[in-house]
């Protein structure tokens, strides 16, 4: 099985405004980082040719996706934390606005399967109604492919599993 994650952020202005200059100078880096991580499988871009494309959908005028399919869980949190790209994510609050809904969202697909854009969207609205679960998880409610939670600080088990 293969990792797919989810995230979404929504831009303070639009990409093409000088407060954001520095974020667009930072996708094709991250992007070609992302591309070159060990563990990474697959990404949805925009356009083969220019890097710094963000995907366009129908999901709201200056909603930014990322979506990608990862070997594991240790390779996707090797890139996101212990990359370069930490620099950049450090950044965040520059550029994209506060959700208080989850933004970020991971489910298992069998080797081989891209997911879809709607099946992605899909997940996060799982996710935001129904907590985390095997069809939709974080990093810090973590499900295992045999849907066993791996939360990051301990995990206790439900009175059920015990």
């Amino acid at each position: 099985m293969h990792l797919a994650q989810l995230n979404i952020a929504h831009l303070r202005a639009p990409l093409d405004t000088p407060e954001l200059a520095d974020f667009v100078a930072n996708l094709e880096p991250v992007n070609l980082l992302s591309d070159a991580a060990p563990g990474f499988v697959w990404r949805l871009k925009e356009s083969e040719s220019d890097p710094t494309a963000t995907v366009q959908h129908e999901y709201g005028d200056h909603l930014v996706i990322n979506f990608s399919v990862w070997e594991s869980r240790e390779t996707l949190w090797n890139f996101v934390y212990k990359s370069p790209h930490m620099a950049v994510l450090r950044r965040r609050r520059e550029w994209f606005l506060r959700i208080a809904d989850p933004y970020s969202v991971m489910w298992w697909v069998p080797e081989g399967t891209i997911p879809s854009l709607a099946e992605g969207m899909e997940r996060l609205e799982r996710l935001r109604a129904e907590g985390p679960g095997p069809e939709a998880f974080t990093f810090k409610d973590f499900y295992e492919t045999t849907t066993m939670p791996r939360h990051i600080s301990s995990w206790v088990p439900s009175p059920q599993t015990t």
